[in-house]
């Protein structure tokens, strides 16, 4: 629970010093090309004990890519000489207590005509499923509420009966806002659920397994994280999971600004809590999902080469696996959640369905076929060294062994397409409605009996 309690305090904490200095309508891109020329403060040297040194590194190497000469346009900063307080230390921290605390307090209300029995059971089966996914999902080697044979898929089958929930709590409360939000909800989620379980197939083929501890064991003896043999599988997933969640750019079915809360604008009390609290679960869940499928579960980055270092290595191989799982799932959080939810603009429901079917359906079959490709052709099995780790994706050219070479090679050429892309991308065109829903005949000159 107090795992919990520190992604909320990261929700809120960050997102608001993020906000502060860059501002919440400026696209992600910006944050490293710039937008306007608006000039940025280096505010990676701001971080405390100079961890944000590597940020300033990366981003003035993005520069160069990008074109941008200088630091006139490499972020925005709004506030620049804003402290750090509440971010080094931890007030704020527990306030969700006192949040928790007045919902408790507050009344709870049925609406007349709303279906009371479906009212009432909505929230509990979304809450209920939720907790059900952290009990199937292991925090280490040996802590987690259940093991079967087909964990992955028990797992994301239980994911799926959330959007249920979702769909009732819209239908039951017979308001036009709720409905619609429901509709919207049932719509995304089914365009975004196959490209999700796609991603996790190519996941599965590559570890050979549908068992969350073997798949996280195949990465340790393989001495590779899937993230670098797969890393268009990472991204699906990344943003498959945002879409699922229902998190900024993909909060289509609880816009604000269009339907007050969406399909829970009814709910008061601690229902409302409890679908809060829903909410930051799936996420929470989500970013302990792909630190298991991409980034090696609980076993320590680099466990060889800092393990070998005298007295610090013995250190930090004795950090337990619990640790560096919540460690990873607050970084997935942090960088790809919050950052979303601080840098993009919501989208469309047209162009939602369309980017999920038309972009990331096609890409996942794609991953699929080059998980298969590199399990069957590429994989090394004879490598496998489960006690110390080993390393079964040399890649073999005419006769030379290139150590290391499947991941890098596949990870140089991913990044590589998303330069490319990022080099070729044409903001007018991306600006452009689509054709089918563009008018025809310009306003104002339409006459009568005019096609």
């Amino acid at each position: 629970m107090l795992s919990m309690f520190m992604i909320l305090w990261i929700e809120r904490k960050f997102y608001a010093r993020v906000n502060d200095r860059r501002g919440a309508t400026t696209a992600l891109r910006s944050l490293w090309v710039g937008e306007n020329g608006v000039t940025a403060g280096e505010w990676w040297n701001m971080l405390p004990y100079g961890i944000g040194k590597p940020i300033g590194a990366i981003n003035k190497w993005l520069n160069k890519v990008a074109g941008n000469k200088g630091h006139e346009q490499e972020m925005v900063n709004r506030v620049g000489n804003r402290s750090w307080y509440g971010v080094t230390i931890f007030p704020g921290f527990f306030q969700n207590i006192a949040d928790g605390m007045k919902f408790l307090t507050k009344e709870h209300m049925v609406p007349s005509r709303a279906d009371k029995v479906i009212f009432e059971l909505a929230p509990f089966l979304v809450i209920s499923s939720t907790i059900m996914i952290l009990g199937m999902i292991p925090l280490s080697s040996g802590i987690y509420g259940a093991n079967p044979e087909l964990s992955v898929l028990f797992a994301f089958a239980i994911f799926g009966i959330a959007p249920l929930g979702v769909f009732f709590a819209g239908w039951s409360s017979n308001n036009k806002y709720t409905l619609l939000g429901g509709i919207r909800s049932a719509a995304q989620l089914t365009a975004y659920e196959i490209p999700l379980l796609l991603s996790i197939l190519g996941v599965c083929v590559m570890a050979g397994s549908f068992n969350f501890l073997e798949i996280i064991h195949f990465q340790h003896s393989s001495g590779v994280w899937l993230f670098f043999l797969m890393p268009l599988g990472g991204v699906l997933f990344l943003v498959s999971m945002i879409a699922e969640v229902e998190r900024i750019p993909f909060d289509m079915p609880e816009a604000e600004a269009e339907l007050v809360e969406g399909w829970w604008t009814e709910y008061g009390g601690m229902r409302f809590g409890l679908l809060f609290a829903a909410e930051y679960m799936r996420v929470y869940a989500a970013s302990i999902l792909f630190a298991h499928f991409f980034m090696g579960g609980w076993h320590a980055p680099f466990a060889g080469t800092i393990g070998a270092i005298p007295y610090i290595g013995d250190a930090y191989l004795a950090i337990p696996g619990i640790i560096w799982t919540l460690l990873k799932a607050w970084f997935i959080f942090t960088v790809v959640f919050v950052w979303a939810r601080t840098a993009l603009p919501r989208i469309r429901t047209d162009q939602i369905l369309e980017f999920g079917w038309r972009m990331l359906l096609p890409l996942a079959v794609l991953q699929v076929v080059l998980s298969m490709v590199y399990r069957l052709y590429f994989f090394d099995a004879s490598a496998l060294d489960f006690e110390n780790g080993g390393w079964a994706w040399d890649l073999t050219i005419l006769e030379f062994t290139i150590p290391w070479g499947l991941p890098i090679l596949t990870t140089a050429f991913w990044l590589a397409v998303f330069v490319v892309l990022m080099k070729d991308e044409n903001i007018e065109e991306n600006e452009e409605r689509m054709y089918h829903i563009r008018t025809m005949t310009p306003a104002g000159t339409h006459t009568a009996g005019q096609e």
